[in-house]
């Protein structure tokens, strides 16, 4: 069936001509750059950790990061914008061919952030002029000590009497620290206590007053350990001071962490071409592998499971391209993108993995990299189990009160996403109000397993109403995290339908998403089930929570045929 890889990223078939046409030249010179390279050259870059130099290199001269990453505010040229439908085609190109690549244009984005969100007309046009000679950037949060809690950071910056400061103390797990034209550095002046001491500036990797320390990772991924002594700031430096600092970190973060979904998405479809043709072709006891019934089911749920990823995360698109200063619902589905879609991707490449088993370690595969990679993207910009405790700020207004909002259309248009750098205090998520979710399930009330996965929804709404952790029980995060898991199914299965029905997509495969979802659920209430501080009524809930799929074998049969198409439908080139 062509539907079925027409869903998924196929190199031999991309034309993404619903993006203008430079954009449409450049995602697809970017595919044939690595499509020329070769797999030979692409697994052997990644197994012996060569730094990025020949694809900084194509990205220069192709002028890439400068026409996807300068906002139309600082752009001199009208194709340059912040555009975050094409900045996720890139993010899954880059997944489809290795996370190293992806991983020097994520930091990127992040290093980005605190300069185009800063009023500092000097720090932005240079920020632009480095975009455009080719040069990267870093995002100097975290610290050996501290991590990313940004309360405590040590890197100190003392008055110099001219204006400026001078900056000691070092970063750690910086990515790009190694290059950098740029790193926006966080950190905090000696001379004012609270948050008014905050200072976030603009510092350059090759000043003699930077030290590289190390990369902390064995990777082609430059993650640094620098540090900085008596580094001079100067008042043009400056990016931002006292509170604002604090919301440009936060801020950047919504903006960068969104890039993880649609990476995992890649690094998915590629494991899964390399999965199906060797399961189609491998013979055991006389049949191919694919004649076992276990094995169509894992490599069906794996199937739908990445399909479900792409809806949820194509629609989130929407949501963060229409997003304002009344229309804060992006701060709910980031967050989910994540949470939800990268763990997803390690559950499609274990499933894949538990079919070809040894072949998932050959070297000369693409999936022996995936299965290391996919790891990865839950654990970075926040764990899982902050960015769960985060959506849970959001159940109670998304789940029992609505507010009427205007219909988000797909959102595909060359706009600039000017807002992502106007967020503004990144407080108040108590108060963010969200649009009714049930219509997006009443639409598709005749297939069978929505509506079962609707009756769990509905259940959810009933628990945080009747059955909600008390005072006492919202200090205990591992029981909050369990009914988080249950909350994000619901937004998880509600993107997935409004995406369902702006593309048409077909019931067959819908349904078989939801039974996938229905045992997803269930999964997880008999978890909440299990706490150990788990009261009588939350445990009663949770076990009449617990639904079967409804089974249709000759939907499934036919889903199953999608997934057969798979095989030999692309493969790259030695």
């Amino acid at each position: 069936m062509a539907e079925s890889a027409s869903l998924l990223f196929n190199p031999r078939t991309y034309d993404p001509e619903h993006f203008d046409p430079e954009t449409r030249r450049l995602l697809r010179a970017t595919v044939d750059w690595f499509e020329a390279r070769g797999k030979r050259r692409l697994i052997e870059d990644y197994r012996s950790r060569a730094w990025l130099a020949d694809f900084l290199a194509f990205s220069a001269k192709e002028g890439l990061f400068a026409t996807f990453l300068t906002p139309a505010s600082a752009a001199k040229e009208t194709d340059r914008r912040w555009d975050t439908a094409r900045i996720a085609a890139l993010n899954e190109i880059f997944g489809f061919y290795g996370l190293d690549y992806w991983y020097a244009w994520q930091v990127t984005i992040l290093g980005l952030g605190p300069v185009w969100q800063s009023d500092n007309a000097e720090a932005r046009a240079r920020a632009a002029e480095l975009l455009d000679q080719g040069e990267v950037f870093a995002f100097g949060l975290s610290e050996k000590t501290h991590g990313a809690d940004i309360y405590s950071t040590d890197m100190l910056l003392t008055p110099d009497g001219d204006g400026g400061f001078l900056a000691s103390g070092s970063k750690y797990y910086i990515g790009n620290g190694n290059a950098a034209g740029l790193v926006s550095v966080f950190g905090r002046r000696t001379d004012v206590e609270g948050p008014d001491g905050y200072v976030f500036f603009a510092a350059d990797s090759r000043h003699d007053a930077y030290h590289l320390v190390k990369n902390v990772v064995d990777s082609s991924k430059f993650v640094s350990e620098f540090r900085l002594a008596d580094y001079p700031v100067a008042p043009a430096d400056i990016l931002h001071t006292g509170r604002a600092a604090f919301d440009a970190a936060l801020n950047t973060v919504n903006v960068g962490k969104f890039n993880l979904c649609t990476a995992s998405i890649g690094i998915c479809e590629h494991a899964m071409y390399e999965a199906v043709t060797h399961a189609s072709n491998r013979i055991l006891y006389g049949r191919p592998v694919t004649a076992f019934p276990h094995v169509r089911r894992e490599l069906t749920d794996a199937y739908v499971r990445l399909v479900g990823m792409k809806l949820f995360s194509d629609r989130a698109v929407d949501y963060f391209r229409s997003a304002g200063p009344d229309d804060r619902r992006y701060l709910l589905f980031n967050p989910m993108t994540k949470m939800k879609v990268t763990t997803e991707g390690e559950k499609v490449i274990d499933l894949m993995w538990d079919v070809i088993a040894a072949k998932g370690f050959e070297k000369d595969n693409y999936f022996a990299q995936a299965a290391i990679e996919i790891r990865g993207l839950p654990k970075l910009e926040g764990t899982v189990h902050v960015n769960l405790a985060l959506i849970l700020k959001f159940m109670r207004n998304h789940l029992l009160n609505p507010v009427d909002y205007p219909a988000v259309p797909s959102r595909l248009d060359a706009a600039d996403d000017d807002f992502l750098f106007r967020q503004g205090p990144a407080r108040g998520l108590g108060a963010v109000r969200f649009h009714d979710w049930r219509p997006a399930f009443d639409a598709y009330a005749e297939v069978a397993n929505v509506a079962r996965f609707r009756e769990q929804a509905d259940a959810l709404c009933a628990f945080v109403e009747t059955a909600a952790p008390d005072e006492e029980q919202s200090r205990d995060l591992d029981l909050l995290l369990a009914v988080g898991q249950l909350f994000a199914l619901v937004v998880h299965g509600q993107l997935i339908l409004e995406q369902a029905r702006l593309t048409g997509l077909d019931q067959d495969l819908l349904d078989e998403l939801f039974a996938v979802l229905v045992r997803d659920f269930s999964a997880h209430a008999v978890e909440l089930h299990g706490k150990d501080s788990a009261t009588q009524a939350q445990q009663d809930w949770a076990l009449g929570a617990v639904r079967r799929p409804v089974v249709d074998a000759a939907r499934s049969a036919r889903v199953w045929e999608r997934v057969e198409a798979l095989s030999g439908a692309y493969e790259m080139a030695e």
